[in-house]
C-alpha cells in the first residue's frame, strides 16, 4: 500500500471534523441570535413607547388638546406600541365649513381637557387630541367618517369597539356627559371645572332690579299683581317652556342643529326619539303656543260678549290654528317615532 493510500482516511476524518465544527458553530450562532432577539425587540419596543409618551406629555404641557394631522395620528395613535388612551375629537373648525356645532363642541371638549390637564390626578394614562378635517382629511377617509363633530376613544390595545364611539346625538356634547363617557372607557374620573360665568347672575340681578323698579313706580297701584290674566299668562309660558324640552337641553347640551359636511344639508329635527336638537325645541315651543292660542280663541268666541261677526272670525281663526299646527306636531311625532300609524292633514 502506498503512502497516499494510507493518508486518505486521515484527510477524510479531518474534513468530517471540520464540517461538524462548522455545523455546530452555525447552530450555536443561530441559537444566540434567536435567544437574544426577544430581549432586543422588547427593549426597542420600550424605547419607542417611552419616546411616544415623552412627546405626548410635552405637547400636553403646552396645549390641553393636542392637535394632530395625518402623520401624527398614524405615528402616535394608530401605530403600536402604545400604553395610553387617546380621546380624539374629529371636527371642522375652519370658517368656510360653517360648522357652528363644531365650535360649541370644541368649547366643551376644551373645558374637559383643561379639567384633566390641571387636576392633581393628571397622568400619562389619557390624552386629549383633535383632528380637523382641513388638516387631516386622510384620517377622516381612513376611518370612514363623513360627519363632524365625532368623538372616538382609542384604547391602548385592541381594536375600536362600538362603545368607543361617543353617542353625540343621544348624550349631547356637554363636558359633564363627555367626562362620564371617558370614565366608562378608561376608568379615569375627571371632575369638570368650568371657568366662572357671571352672565347668569348679572342677568338675574338685572331682572330683579327691573321688577323691583316697576313695583316701586306702581307702589300705590299694585292691582296688577292680583290680575288673573297676568298669572295665567305667566303660568302658560312656563308650561310651554317645560313641555318643549328646555330642561332636556339644559341637562344634555345637544347641538342647535346638524349640518351634513358632504351635502351641506341642515337638519333641525332629530330623526331619533331618543334625542333632539335645540332648534327642534324652539319649533315645538312655537307649534304648542299656536295650538294653545287656537284653543284660547275658541273659548273666547264661545264665552265673550262681542258681536257675532267678530266671534265667527275668532272661531274660524282658532279652528285653523288648531288644525294646522296640531297636524304639524303629529307629523314631527311620526318622523321621530317610526311606525306611528296616525296622521292628520299631512304626513
Amino acid at each position: 500500500m502506498s503512502l497516499c493510500a494510507r493518508a486518505r482516511p486521515c484527510v477524510s476524518r479531518v474534513c468530517s471534523a471540520a464540517v461538524m465544527f462548522v455545523k455546530l458553530l452555525s447552530v450555536l450562532l443561530l441559537f444566540m441570535i434567536f435567544y437574544n432577539e426577544p430581549a432586543w425587540a422588547q427593549k426597542k419596543k420600550e424605547t419607542l413607547m417611552s419616546e411616544k409618551v415623552t412627546q405626548m406629555m410635552e405637547w400636553a404641557s403646552k396645549r390641553s388638546v393636542i392637535r394632530l394631522n395625518g402623520d401624527k395620528f398614524r405615528r402616535f395613535v394608530k401605530a403600536p406600541p402604545r400604553n395610553f388612551s387617546v380621546i380624539i375629537m374629529f371636527t371642522a373648525l375652519q370658517p368656510q365649513r360653517q360648522c357652528a356645532v363644531c365650535r360649541q363642541a370644541d368649547e366643551e371638549f376644551m373645558v374637559l381637557a383643561n379639567s384633566w390637564r390641571y387636576s392633581s390626578a393628571f397622568t400619562n394614562k389619557v390624552f386629549f387630541a383633535s383632528v380637523d378635517f382641513d388638516e387631516g382629511s386622510d384620517v377622516f377617509q381612513m376611518l370612514g367618517m363623513n360627519s363632524a363633530p365625532t368623538f372616538l376613544h382609542f384604547p391602548p390595545k385592541g381594536k375600536l369597539r362600538k362603545s368607543d364611539t361617543y353617542e353625540l346625538q343621544v348624550r349631547g356634547f356637554a363636558a359633564e356627559q363627555l367626562a362620564r363617557w371617558v370614565a366608562d372607557r378608561t376608568d379615569v374620573q375627571i371632575r369638570v371645572i368650568r371657568p366662572p360665568n357671571y352672565a347668569g347672575p348679572l342677568l338675574l340681578g338685572f331682572l330683579l332690579a327691573v321688577i323691583g323698579g316697576l313695583a316701586y313706580l306702581r307702589r300705590h297701584n299694585l292691582e296688577f299683581l292680583f290680575n288673573r290674566n297676568v298669572w295665567a299668562f305667566s303660568a302658560l309660558c312656563f308650561v310651554l317652556i317645560m313641555i318643549s324640552g328646555q330642561m332636556w337641553n339644559h341637562i344634555r347640551g345637544p347641538p342647535y342643529a346638524h349640518k351634513n359636511p358632504n351635502t351641506g344639508e341642515i337638519s333641525y329635527i332629530h330623526g331619533s326619539s331618543q334625542a333632539q336638537f335645540v332648534a327642534e325645541t324652539h319649533i315645538i315651543l312655537f307649534f304648542n303656543a299656536a295650538v294653545t292660542m287656537g284653543m284660547v280663541l275658541l273659548c273666547e268666541a264661545a264665552t265673550s260678549n262681542l258681536d257675532t261677526g267678530k266671534r265667527k272670525m275668532m272661531c274660524v281663526t282658532g279652528i285653523g290654528l288648531l288644525m294646522l299646527f296640531f297636524s304639524w306636531l303629529l307629523s314631527i311625532f311620526r318622523k321621530k317615532y317610526q311606525g306611528y300609524p296616525y296622521s292628520f292633514l299631512m304626513r
